[in-house]
Parts: C-alpha cells; structure tokens; sequence
C-alpha cells in the first residue's frame, strides 16, 4: 500500500452498516473517490494512489463486508445497499457543492451504475471511469474456466456456482497464487503484483465472497448505465477472463457520455494492479478535463 492515509473515518450506511473509509493527500487537492472489486479491498488501489502523488486527493472505502467494513446484516448483500454505501461515502467526503471523479473497478464500477440515479452522485461527481467490469450476463461471458466457450449452458452453470460459492481459499500456496494469476491477470503480470493480488484476495471472508458472488451472477445494471449522464472513460484488458472485452464495447455503446475507450493489450481483469500508471493518468486527464474547469468557473 501506499503511504499511511492522511485522515480515516467510519461512515453510516442507509441500514446502518458501518463502512471503513480513507483519505489520502492534501485536502485542497482535487478528488477522486475509487471503489474496488469483488473480494479486494482498500489496499487494491494502493498502486494508483502512489501514481497519483500529491495532485490528487484520493478517497478509498471497503465495500461493505469486506476490509475493515462491516458485514452486513441478513440480507444487506444486493446492488441497492452497494449505492447506499458509495452515496454515504460521497456525502462524508465530498462537500457538497464540489464535484470527484469516482472510479471503479469490476463490482466498484457496478456500484457506480447501481447508484447512477442517487442526489449524491449526480451532484458529486462531475466525471467516472469504469475500470474492468460488465453491467449484466457475466456468468455466460466468463472465460475463467477453460473450454467454457464450447459448452456455453454448462459453462454458464459452472460459473454461477463458482460464483456463489462459500467455500474457503485455504491457506496462500504456490497453487493458489497460480490459480488466482490464470484467473485475474495476465501471463506476464508482475510477480509482486500477483502476490498482492493473492494476498488481498486469501484476506476476504468466504461468507462475503459468496454472497457477493451470488449477486453478481445474477447482476443486470444496464439500466443503471444508460443513465450516466456524467462523462465517463472505459479501461480494460484485452486479455480479461473474467469481464471479457467484448462487454467493454457492449457499455460504450450504451454510456450517453462515453469520452474515452481504453484497451489494453493483453491486460487481464485486473488493470489497476498490472498497469497503475495507466489508471492514473486517465484519472488525471478527467480531472483535468472536467474538474479543473470547474475551478476555472468558479474563480472567474
């Protein structure tokens, strides 16, 4: 991870649920609010943070359940709640008056189109980046199991139980990291990245990984995404497995406002970790695009 965040706080979720967020670098800085994935946590953007220097004000929180967020209660696992969550972290962190970029990455940017029509967003955040997601039908795309291509009903079946399913990692092994590496990054990732990588991913509670998961296999927020009205830049790798690249190119198609489509060869699902830079500077240019003339505007 970075270096240590300058202020942390504990947010209240709309049913209660208490969310670990963060801020790093200075607070006259403008901001970007960042939302991880599926099983990942705080720690997951830890490379883009130290891309992105002092320029930028970076907001991070735990989604809830994982981190040092709370599990929620009974039935606190659904899209609904994710915006909850990502609505009350703008509100705590973001004056209002003021406007983000708010990125996500994989369910992080799921989260962003589940809270598209919420007051929170709309008023904070004046430009989004989805980073390596899909907003419905992922467990028929799915590549993570070999040879799901040829038998697509069975491949579908398979990854919608592995989706949902609780069962322990177990202990990191050399068989472990292999299979996370096949699944989540790209032959050529950097071994110290895999290692975070499988380090974040052990850390996730099997509960939290499988209620999740059912969720996701059941996902379908392309309402959600026709109505982003901010505008919004698309990265991802060509060499997903997980959200393959072709529902990159299904959401451009559906974002009112798509500014930017970025594709990175041979990049697996998860693009923060193996290209940081990347990320960053396309977090810089939206700034610069859209939250430095607001600046502008208001000093004039």
């Amino acid at each position: 991870m970075s270096a240590a965040p300058r202020r942390e706080l504990r947010v209240e979720s709309a049913d209660g649920t208490r969310i670990h967020a963060e801020v790093h670098g200075p607070q006259d800085a403008p901001t970007a609010v960042l939302s991880h994935g599926w099983t990942c946590s705080t720690f997951f953007w830890g490379p883009v943070v130290e891309e992105l220097g002092p320029e930028v004000r970076v907001v991070l929180y735990d989604q809830r359940g994982h981190g040092r967020s709370a599990a929620p209660a009974r039935g606190g696992y659904s899209t609904p709640a994710l915006a909850d969550d990502l609505c009350a972290v703008l509100q705590a962190t973001v004056p209002a008056g003021t406007r983000t970029v708010l990125g996500g990455h994989s369910m992080g940017a799921m989260t962003i189109m589940a809270a598209a029509r919420r007051p929170a967003l709309r008023e904070r955040a004046g430009a989004i980046l989805l980073a390596s997601t899909g907003s419905a039908n992922l467990p028929a795309t799915s590549q993570a199991l070999p040879g799901a291509a040829r038998f697509p009903r069975l491949g579908a079946a398979a990854h919608r139980f592995l989706l949902g399913s609780s069962l322990p990692l177990g202990p990191r092994t050399p068989l472990t990291r292999a299979a996370l590496h096949y699944v989540t990054m790209a032959r050529d990732a950097d071994p110290k990245m895999v290692d975070l990588c499988t380090r974040i991913v052990h850390a996730c509670p099997a509960a939290t990984r499988g209620q999740w998961g059912k969720v996701l296999g059941r996902l379908d927020l392309d309402e959600g995404l026709r109505a982003l009205e901010q505008p919004t830049a698309i990265i991802a790798g060509t060499a997903d497995r997980l959200t393959p690249i072709a529902h990159t190119r299904r959401m451009a198609g559906l974002l009112p406002r798509c500014e930017e489509v970025i594709e990175i060869p041979g990049a697996g699902h998860m693009t923060p970790l193996e290209h940081p830079r990347t990320v960053a500077s396309t977090i810089r240019a939206l700034i610069a695009r859209h939250l430095d003339t607001d600046t502008r505007e208001e000093t004039a």
